[in-house]
């Protein structure tokens, strides 16, 4: 799995260029759950994705200090592991380099979702305690709520404590769908 995760903003020195200064390529293809867009920075990296053709949705899903000071309507390589998964090679998305920032915490909670194997979905609790603050079931939570490159890390696979969807920025019948999907192919 390939992951380009920081705790450090790409403002504050990390030896990339401040977002202002970044263009990302932006790519919409249609899904059986809606329009799927891609955000993703020069090296192919996802910054942004969801279920939306509206560019501004996909930006806002990324902190202000990152967003892309310009974006360019392009091709993708990440939009051949979206095809496949939805062709039903849930896996394709696993290798696709992601680049998003957060306080240590946060990111490494990202990096746990995508250790969350397609049709076994967890608990916040559970992805808490995986992340290592079991008692941290809220930041757990708003590790999910801000997640930007959503499917490739894989956010909708984590459930309320009793079993049900709980939230997804996407919408409950995306995110229904896609574990459907997952479960009925694991």
């Amino acid at each position: 799995m390939t992951t380009i995760i920081s705790s450090t903003s790409a403002r504050r020195g990390d030896g990339r260029a401040s977002g202002a200064q970044l263009t990302a390529t932006s790519q919409t293809v249609d899904t059986p759950d809606g329009p799927f867009t891609i955000l993703a920075r020069e090296d192919g990296a996802v910054l942004s994705s969801g279920w939306s053709d509206d560019i501004g949705v996909m930006l806002e899903r990324i902190r202000p200090a990152d967003r892309p000071g310009e974006t360019v309507a392009g091709t993708i390589a990440a939009m051949d592991a979206v095809r496949a998964y939805y062709d039903d090679d849930l896996a394709a998305i696993d290798l696709v380099p992601v680049a998003q920032f957060g306080g240590p915490f946060r990111t490494h909670a990202w990096t746990v979702l995508r250790t969350i194997a397609a049709g076994h979905p967890v608990t916040y609790t559970e992805f808490a305690a995986a992340s290592g603050r079991p008692s941290a079931v809220r930041a757990a939570a708003s590790a999910c709520a801000t997640n930007a490159p959503a499917l490739f890390v894989p956010c909708h696979r984590v459930l309320r404590t009793d079993g049900t969807l709980g939230g997804f920025a996407w919408g409950l019948d995306v995110k229904r769908s896609l574990l459907d999907r997952e479960a009925a192919l694991s």
